[in-house]
């Protein structure tokens, strides 16, 4: 990383900007208090906006007219799919899935290519939610860290090499990168999602084995008789609904959260909002924001010149640093081969819960996810998952930077 030089007023520790000590601080405090994320958060948000408004002569306000959209779509999606997965998981089609999913480790593998596909057509963070909320049902409640990792981990991938699958690769079209040069992350995602897959499946699979038939009653068919059965299909329908909305503004506006909340109200005129899971989801879902207004605040002005060995170490930096300014940073430098940025910047914030939106989204659904050692330690397949990847795809493609999209 290249920094701006320091003016006479600002400081630094062993050369290296004070705010990235306290974003460091900040980020081994969430690892370690994980009960207390937001509080940690916000005390290190405040800590980096008191370091600036002191010593550099920030100004707030110009920030948050740039940020705003990001912040505001951000919170938009997380609390909006809190809802999605309440009306998905009482809609019937998870109680379904024993019936066609192997009873096997295999089923566990499925699951996850299934929330892989999603997300190439969903944002990764619906798809993550979709996949998280299937895993609970078919596996009872008992899912590990490290399957959840592999949610997680299955949604980036998706998303990497498609231009509406994840924020960063549509910023990537919008900027003028052709889509099949995105595509080509598909061939990491693909290894990433063999060797991270079928390794968690099995672990899985061990602890608790999918669920062999559904419950007695079970049901999402139009044929059934009664108010259950309408109020079943009622949510199926808000479902389609929300992610129908999503993925319409995402690609008209690049603004998902309009879309999925007018999908919600309108849905409300049918069946109720489910307010009390949006109650569950406003901590984490402020953490995140937080955490990337945080982020957002590093003097980071330039990244060091493209390359393979800079896009790969992008990937680590993405585990625990936002990947949207990254990515932009990037488009102004050009020079990126895109293929492999989108997938180093999209999959590698699955490595750490807090480390993609997507992530955050899991464990608002499963706290347990918030212990770092813990995600790191079961879900040690996904870091090893993205070096395999990554490197499979440079072996088969080579290098191939583009030229300069930005200024």
């Amino acid at each position: 990383m290249s920094y701006p030089a320091n003016d006479k007023n600002t400081m630094s520790l062993f050369n290296i900007p004070i705010e990235f000590v306290f974003f460091g601080l900040t980020l081994i405090g969430v690892a370690v208090f994980h009960h207390r994320t937001l509080e940690v958060t916000l005390t290190g948000l405040a800590l980096i906006l008191a370091y600036k408004f002191l010593y550099t002569g920030f100004e707030l306000l110009p920030h948050l007219a740039h940020e705003w959209h990001l912040l505001l779509n951000l919170f938009g999606l997380l609390i909006g799919f809190a809802i999605l997965a309440r009306h998905f998981e009482d809609s019937g089609v998870p109680e379904l899935l024993p019936r066609w999913l192997p009873d096997d480790w295999k089923g566990g593998f499925m699951l996850l290519a299934l929330t892989w596909l999603l997300s190439t057509f969903l944002d990764n963070i619906a798809a993550a939610v979709i996949g998280g909320v299937m895993a609970k049902n078919v596996f009872n409640g008992r899912v590990t860290v490290g399957y959840l990792a592999a949610i997680v981990a299955a949604a980036n991938a998706g998303g990497a090499g498609s231009v509406i699958g994840d924020t960063t690769t549509t910023m990537m079209w919008i900027a003028g990168v052709p889509a099949q040069h995105v595509a080509d992350a598909f061939i990491a995602a693909v290894v990433a999602l063999l060797f991270s897959g079928v390794i968690a499946s099995r672990a899985q699979h061990r602890v608790q084995p999918i669920r062999k038939n559904p419950p007695r009653g079970a049901h999402v068919h139009p044929e059934e008789i009664g108010v259950f059965g309408v109020l079943v299909l009622a949510r199926l329908a808000i479902v389609v609904l929300i992610v129908s909305g999503l993925i319409t503004t995402n690609v008209l506006l690049d603004f998902p959260a309009i879309g999925a909340w007018l999908a919600i109200l309108v849905g409300g005129l049918f069946h109720p909002i489910p307010w009390g899971e949006a109650r569950k989801a406003l901590k984490g879902s402020l953490f995140l924001v937080a955490l990337v207004l945080a982020a957002s605040l590093m003097p980071v002005e330039a990244l060091p010149d493209p390359s393979w060995q800079t896009t790969f170490g992008l990937g680590w930096i993405s585990a625990v640093f936002d990947n949207i300014p990254l990515t932009a940073l990037a488009l102004d430098q050009g020079g990126y081969d895109w293929g492999l940025l989108a997938f180093a910047v999209g999959y590698g914030g699955s490595m750490i819960w807090f480390g993609s939106s997507a992530g955050v989204a899991i464990s608002n659904i499963f706290p347990d996810a918030k212990n770092t050692l813990r995600w790191l330690k079961e879900g040690w397949h996904v870091p090893v998952a993205y070096m395999l990847g990554f490197f499979v795809m440079l072996w088969l493609l080579g290098w191939k930077p583009d030229p300069l999209i930005g200024e």
